[in-house]
């Protein structure tokens, strides 16, 4: 395969001045370990949430094994999650030796299917694990009804909101990820937030174990560090700014694209659209031979980094069926570049080649 000799990759992470003083005031410090900087960036993101306290940890996947293990959830529960999401709600309740119970999700917005949850309740489901997927919120008006203790995964959709209410803030325990090309960047990390006091001390507790009156076998060494902190609330200080061009890019795609084959993100009622990714589908796919890796290819050959947005569904690394809407997107669905980073030029590029293969 030839390939250009520029590549506008797929995400890229938006490193600004701001960022490198912050980064170099704490290693000329000379405290780079958990320390200042980390109940600083704690205090920053719970004031962004608007709750009482959050405990910073070394990456997402391990803010939501801490916070099932707040919950007290392990062996012979039930957590209900999407099909369709990486696996690290999958891993999670594994590490505590609780129940993955999949679920489909609603093709149109991508999110876990309320309807779908409904169905495979029982008396031993303890939490259901809603990722926001792509930067828009899943129904969180339709699952807190169902009275199961919620943990919003907001890894990909700071800032966006449901019915008038930033996610983050319904349920009991709120995760974050500030990997590399998420939202809003620290290298790794990740973050457990709540309104309740007593979950965030249990959280605490489990994060380390230097210091604790007691031996806890749950207790890890999932520290973050004041460099990645740092990091982490510089980017703070710019999310808004992050979103205005995440907003402005995500427009020009949908009308450069709306009149083509492809299906754009929808925006239901009440939601407001994050646009960490933009991730549209191609129903056609389903009948080319080559299907989506023949077309990401193509566009690579073009100087286009694109990418399925979930490498590959929960239910068909476990060799389940019944989850259609997952299928289907497997099948169809194209993350294509967005990010603030992304040049007008680039833009173009973008959408000439997308313009071209979809017509």
């Amino acid at each position: 395969m030839t390939t250009v000799a520029t590549m506008i990759p797929h995400s890229r992470p938006a490193i600004g001045q701001e960022d490198f003083r912050a980064t170099t005031e704490v290693l000329r410090s000379g405290q780079i370990a958990q320390g200042p900087w980390v109940e600083r960036f704690e205090r920053g993101m719970a004031g962004f949430f608007g709750l009482q306290g959050g405990v910073a940890v070394s990456s997402g996947t391990a803010a939501l094994e801490l916070a099932l293990r707040a919950l007290r959830i392990g062996a012979g529960d039930e957590v209900i999650m999407p099909s369709y999401v990486c696996p690290a709600p999958w891993l999670a309740t594994q590490r505590v030796g609780a129940q993955a119970t999949l679920v489909d999700i609603d093709l149109n917005t991508f999110n876990i299917d309320p309807l779908a949850v409904c169905q495979v309740v029982t008396n031993r489901t303890r939490a259901i694990i809603i990722p926001h997927l792509f930067g828009l919120p899943a129904d969180l008006t339709a699952l807190e009804r169902l009275g199961i203790a919620l943990i919003e995964d907001c890894a990909q959709t700071l800032g966006s909101t449901e019915q008038g209410r930033p996610v983050g803030t319904v349920g009991r325990l709120t995760v974050c990820s500030f990997y590399a090309t998420k939202l809003l960047c620290a290298g790794e990390g990740g973050m457990v937030l709540s309104n309740e006091g007593a979950l965030l001390e249990r959280v605490r507790s489990l994060r380390e174990y230097d210091g604790a009156p007691k031996l806890d076998p749950s207790s890890c060494n999932l520290k973050l560090t004041d460099l990645q902190a740092a990091l982490g609330l510089s980017q703070l200080g710019r999310l808004s700014t992050f979103h205005e061009r995440r907003r402005f890019l995500a427009t020009a795609y949908r009308e450069a694209l709306s009149s083509k084959a492809a299906v754009c993100p929808s925006v239901p009622p009440g939601r407001t659209h994050g646009y960490y990714r933009f991730t549209i589908r191609l129903p056609h796919l389903r009948t080319d031979p080559e299907g989506l890796l023949g077309l990401i290819s193509t566009l690579e050959q073009q100087g286009i980094h694109c990418r399925k947005p979930v490498f590959r569904p929960l239910h068909r690394y476990l060799d389940q069926s019944g989850f259609p809407n997952s299928d289907e997107a497997d099948r169809t669905a194209l993350s294509i570049p967005l990010y603030p980073g992304l040049t007008d030029d680039e833009v173009h590029q973008i959408l000439q080649s997308l313009t071209k293969v979809l017509s």
